[in-house]
């Protein structure tokens, strides 16, 4: 990784799609997790390196690309108990604000819309660096996570279960590894 200053970093980026991860993990039947990710999605940047406040983030996540490795489980996922993907198609995360809180970490506030239900919150993201690429690209590399619970956003579908407690956790891990390619001005 090469160091790049401060005012190197500003641009207006998009989303790697082959090198982004959006993933999440939830409690499954009280004593396992599943882990998952979304295959199609897009996502823009403007990153002010001198003023990270003036930067700004959009996101949308195509609700039928989820992806379980288990397909009975993502086709439930698909309908109106979870996600309802036929009405709801898009996912979608718009920043409010964003915030340097250490040399390398940020956070990104904003509003996450899922199945037509929107919620405020804040993304802690640490910085991974930035580097020209083999085919000419300036690169950077973000890695976040934050807990949501699924029941706000109006995915409350849960079986109980026969020794006590319930099939799917309330809370929900969402996890980005973030690779965004700066676009040529």
């Amino acid at each position: 990784m090469t160091s790049v200053t401060r005012s190197e970093l500003t641009g207006d980026y998009v989303l790697d799609p082959a090198h982004t991860q959006i993933g999440f993990v939830a409690r499954h039947a009280m004593v396992t997790k599943v882990r998952g990710a979304f295959n199609k999605f897009e996502g823009t940047a403007h990153l002010d390196g001198e003023n990270p406040a003036n930067s700004t983030v959009r996101v949308s996540i195509q609700a039928d690309s989820i992806d379980t490795r288990n397909e009975q489980r993502d086709g439930h996922l698909r309908t109106n108990d979870f996600l309802d993907a036929p009405n709801h198609p898009q996912i979608t995360f718009v920043s409010t604000s964003v915030r340097q809180v250490e040399n390398d970490r940020y956070e990104v506030t904003g509003d996450l819309t899922i199945k037509g239900v929107s919620k405020s919150l804040t993304i802690p993201f640490e910085f991974q660096g930035a580097v020209m690429d083999p085919m000419n690209n300036f690169r950077v590399g973000l890695e976040g996570s934050v807990t949501i619970n699924r029941k706000e956003f109006g995915l409350t579908w849960n079986a109980a279960l026969e020794g006590g407690g319930v099939l799917v956790g309330e809370k929900v891990v969402l996890e980005f590894e973030i690779s965004a390619v700066r676009q040529s001005s």
